[in-house]
C-alpha cells in the first residue's frame, strides 16, 4: 500500500526528565522558552513549552544516557543572540557557536538530563562561489530608508551593497529575504528612524 498524502506543518519533540517543573523552570528561566501548559497533577508530570512556533513536551520519566546522537534541532530566526543569552546564564554550552559545513550556524547545549540540544539558522551564502561581475549603479533613496539599510546591512554583517542585492534577488523570485527576527529588527529600525509610510510609498 503506497502512503497517503500527508499534510504535517510542525513536530513536537519530547524529553523524559526526572523533575518536570525543575525542567520548566530550567527550559523557561535559562533556555529562553516559554510556558504552554501542564498536566497530571500538583506537581505536574507532563508539560509543554515553546520557542517560537514549536513546543516541546516534558514528561516525567528516566532519560536515557546522554547522547550526541539523539537530540532536539531548533531552527531560529538567528541564533546568535539566544546564543549569547544562555552563555550569559551559565547554561552548558558543549559546542560553541560557528558556520558549519552543512550550511547551518549553530551551537549545542546540554540541559541538566543529559539531553544535547541545537539551536541554528540558515547561512544564505554557503555553497560554491559564483562567479560575478559587480558594476557601479547610481542609487538614490529616501534619507531615513538609506539610513535603516545601513543598519540594517551592518545588523546581518554585510556590505550595503550586498544586503540590496540579496532583498533583490530573493524579489525576483517571489519571496522575501528577512526572518520574522529580522522584520521584527526592521519594525524597531522604522521606529528609529521615523519612517512612517510603508511598500506604497515607493
Amino acid at each position: 500500500m503506497s502512503a497517503p498524502l500527508v499534510e504535517c506543518d510542525y513536530v513536537n519533540p519530547g524529553l523524559a526528565v526526572r523533575d518536570v517543573p525543575a525542567a520548566i523552570d530550567f527550559y523557561t528561566n535559562k533556555l529562553g522558552f516559554k510556558l504552554g501548559f501542564t498536566w497530571g497533577g500538583d506537581p505536574p508530570t507532563f508539560a509543554g513549552v515553546t520557542l517560537g512556533n514549536v513546543q516541546l513536551f516534558l514528561g516525567k520519566g528516566m532519560p536515557p544516557p546522554p547522547s550526541d546522537v539523539s537530540a532536539a534541532f531548533f531552527h531560529v530566526g538567528d541564533a546568535d543572540p539566544l546564543y549569547e543569552m544562555h552563555q550569559s546564564n551559565g547554561v552548558e554550552i558543549v559546542q560553541t557557536i560557528a558556520d558549519r559545513s552543512y550550511g547551518i550556524r549553530d551551537y549545542a547545549i546540554r540541559d541538566p538530563w543529559g539531553h544535547l540540544i541545537v539551536f541554528g539558522h540558515n547561512l544564505y551564502n554557503a555553497g560554491p562561489p559564483v562567479k560575478i561581475e559587480r558594476v557601479d549603479v547610481p542609487v538614490r533613496l529616501e534619507k531615513r530608508l538609506a539610513a535603516l539599510l545601513a543598519d540594517l546591512a551592518q545588523h546581518k554583517r554585510m556590505t550595503i551593497g550586498s544586503c540590496l542585492e540579496e532583498m533583490i534577488l530573493n524579489t525576483n523570485e517571489g519571496v522575501g529575504p528577512h526572518t520574522k527576527t529580522t522584520l521584527r529588527y526592521i519594525e524597531e529600525l522604522k521606529k528609529e528612524h521615523g519612517i512612517d509610510y510603508d511598500c506604497h510609498a515607493s
